[in-house]
């Protein structure tokens, strides 16, 4: 069974930086376009940031030029590096993993980031 789990979410102080995780276990990393989503309380769940094997990577605009993704195959991780945080980036974030083949959906628990001074 396909699991994701994420970590790395906590408080910061505007201007600051997180590392946000994501495993996935279950399956061959290398099938699934990985991607963050985040959703803030009142809000649609919105994409942060894509990535597909290869090394295509795709970012939302309000995140351009802060926020890196990436992923590391030998350890089935994705990571989103986010600098210059801001307090509209106060959200709890998701990791979703689509299947290529089958573009069967898998999501994460979520993990809160709050940036707050």
């Amino acid at each position: 069974q396909v699991q994701l789990v994420e970590s790395g979410g906590g408080l910061v102080q505007p201007g600051g930086s997180l590392r946000l995780s994501c495993a996935l276990s279950g399956s061959a990393f290398s099938f699934y376009t990985m991607g963050w989503y985040r959703q803030a309380p009142g809000n649609q769940r919105e994409l942060v940031a894509t990535s597909r094997t290869g090394g295509i990577t795709n970012y939302a605009d309000s995140v351009k030029g802060r926020f890196t993704i990436s992923r590391d195959s030998a350890k089935n991780t994705m990571f989103l590096q986010m600098d210059s945080l801001k307090p509209e980036d106060t959200a709890i974030y998701y990791c979703n993993g689509m299947n290529r083949f089958s573009s069967r959906e898998y999501w994460g628990q979520g993990t809160q980031v709050t940036i707050s001074s």
